[in-house]
């Protein structure tokens, strides 16, 4: 078999194959408005748009990084940070074998998955206030030992 039979893949890096890169920066600029101006959030889910290879790189490379870096393990690894322009978060979900398998954009004052459960406070709530009744106990109990002596 010859090379001219074999099927030719015409793969190209950058904005030239679906030119998507422009739209999402313009949809996020949009959306940043619409934070200031009605408090609404938006979100941009990276994976369900179509990019060519290259593309998602450079809109990542165009955020930039911010100040803000969180790391959470919760169901699988993820990695939150602000971009160079506050209010923009990219949001990155991994599986066990750290392959991306989420990319949010998130514009917002403060990203959901960062913010603490009702529920897990109201654990931790109950959790300190055992521990403090205990360490009151304990510390009563050697107050009440040392006066014995």
């Amino acid at each position: 078999m010859s090379d001219a039979s074999l099927p030719q893949f015409n793969i190209q890096i950058g904005n030239d194959l679906t030119w998507n890169v422009q739209p999402i920066l313009h949809e996020i600029r949009h959306a940043l408005r619409k934070l200031l101006e009605t408090g609404e959030s938006s979100i941009i889910d990276l994976r369900s748009i179509p990019l060519a290879p290259g593309e998602e790189e450079t809109i990542i490379d165009t955020l930039g990084c911010g100040e803000v870096h969180a790391k959470l393990n919760a169901l699988g690894p993820s990695e939150i940070y602000e971009t160079r322009f506050t209010g923009v978060w990219l949001i990155t979900h991994f599986n066990e074998e750290s392959s991306i398998i989420g990319r949010f954009i998130e514009i917002t004052r403060f990203p959901d998955i960062l913010k603490s459960q009702h529920e897990d406070m109201t654990i931790a709530l109950d959790q300190l206030e055992q521990e403090l009744e205990h360490a009151s106990l304990s510390d009563q109990n050697e107050t009440e030992a040392e006066t014995n002596t």
